[in-house]
């Protein structure tokens, strides 16, 4: 009798040091009491958050896959073979929701080619709750990940980001490693006209959480500091 395969469920986290069920739904708290296999970027966080959210879990009987850049390419099959087996597995983000700037697109995509069902389940996107939030325009809209490092290309990239919102009513989404943040901020507003319009997302869900959209030309003069500050960057010309 062939065995039922085992379903991967792709399975949010917090975004930073939330109590869980405060942004995440009761669902996610019962898929994980009833796994036992979890695909992570970092086993560490991944148990501590577990423990968090199931603190009745007997950790010992969990086991782990790492998904991180080290990590072989040629491996990722063999994440996937409990399921095969008729097993569940997890896959596990650091922060936010799985495969969205975050790894494991390429593990989901060998579970639809080998017919393993996958099951995205409810939780916060710092991505989307930034769109939702800006006063922008949530129809059309562009993620971008990391902008150059390079200044002279970035600002660059930010102007071509700017053309495009304008040609097609897109509002242009990108991220920045957290310490360079009011550098990005600076670069934003020395490169951009001044009417162009600017949210800054940062600490989503936190209690320091802080949101604002204004046009660049008003960043000029902004007092908040974004260093180390998980962040979300929002343009769009009119």
């Amino acid at each position: 009798m062939k065995t039922s395969l085992g379903k991967l469920y792709l399975i949010p986290t917090t975004l930073g040091d939330n109590e869980p069920l405060e942004v995440l739904p009761i669902s996610v708290k019962t898929i994980i009491e009833n796994t036992t296999i979890f695909i992570v970027e970092n086993e560490k966080t991944a148990r501590r958050f577990i423990k968090r959210i199931c603190p009745e879990t007997v950790q010992s009987d969990l086991e782990f896959f790492h998904l991180n850049k080290f990590t072989s390419e040629s491996d990722l099959p063999s994440f996937l073979e409990p399921c095969l087996n008729g097993t569940n597995v997890g896959l596990l983000s650091e922060a936010g929701c799985p495969s969205v700037a975050d790894p494991g697109s390429d593990v989901v995509n060998i579970a639809h080619l080998q017919g393993i069902q996958v099951v995205p389940l409810v939780g916060p996107s710092s991505i989307l709750l930034a769109l939702m939030s800006s006063g922008m325009n949530g129809q059309g809209f562009s993620f971008n990940g990391y902008l150059p490092i390079d200044k002279s290309e970035r600002k660059q990239e930010l102007r071509r980001l700017e053309r495009l919102s304008f040609d097609y009513n897109q509002s242009q989404i990108f991220i920045e490693t957290p310490y360079r943040n009011n550098k990005m901020l600076e670069d934003i507003c020395s490169a951009l006209g001044k009417n162009t319009m600017v949210c800054v997302a940062c600490d989503i869900t936190l209690p320091t959480e802080f949101i604002k959209t204004k046009p660049a030309s008003a960043w000029l003069k902004n007092t908040e500091d974004l260093h180390k500050r998980p962040s979300i960057f929002i343009i769009h010309k009119s």
